[in-house]
């Protein structure tokens, strides 16, 4: 064998042994992993990480705005002074469905209770009629906004980074809390339970 057949084989032998490395990372959310389990979902599900920030360490406040999926335009603006929910989902996303109920709920004693706390979902990648149809099933009346191509997200802050992600904002509308994957309501309402504390 010549030395620069040999060469080539090498490189190419290191090679393959970087990308069985890459795809065997250890982390079970990141999209290779995801994508060896052979599901074919096409999104990196959260684990449920919660993150919580201090007063302090929130940064700037979220500016948002997009159309409703009933075709109204909504504003973060038209919040101020409240707590805000942001739940980010799409229809394709099991774990975002199995959460609905949990937001539902959470979002009918908030309003029950008078409580200063606004709830909007944020629909990625499905149809008006798609979204309105899941969430008629699943008895949402909070609002949603429309797939947008990622506009919202983009406002944001770089806080979502897995399906399903709800995000917490103060009534500066800064981030205070963050949910990475599926959420209850007893989690839900504990998180802004401290955000209506600490306003």
């Amino acid at each position: 064998m010549s030395a620069s057949r040999r060469t080539v084989l090498t490189a190419l032998g290191g090679m393959f042994a970087t990308a069985t490395l890459a795809a065997c990372s250890s982390d079970p959310n990141s999209v290779s992993a995801q994508a060896n389990k052979g599901d074919s979902k096409g999104y990196v599900a959260g684990d449920g990480t919660i993150e919580q920030l201090a007063s302090s360490q929130r940064g700037k406040p979220v500016q948002l705005d997009g159309t409703l999926l009933d075709g109204k335009t909504w504003s973060s603006s038209s919040a101020d002074g409240k707590v805000v929910v942001l739940n980010v989902w799409g229809a394709w996303c099991p774990p975002c469905q199995n959460e609905l109920p949990h937001l539902q709920s959470a979002w009918a004693g908030w309003q029950a209770a008078g409580q200063p706390v606004v709830m909007l979902g944020i629909n990625q990648r499905d149809s008006v009629q798609r979204a309105q149809a899941t969430l008629a099933k699943f008895k949402v009346t909070y609002p949603s906004l429309a797939e947008d191509g990622g506009k919202a997200l983009l406002s944001l802050q770089g806080k979502v980074r897995a399906y399903p992600t709800t995000l917490v904002l103060d009534k500066e509308h800064r981030i205070a809390a963050r949910v990475s994957g599926e959420v209850t309501e007893a989690t839900l309402k504990g998180l802004v339970d401290d955000v209506l504390k600490s306003a």
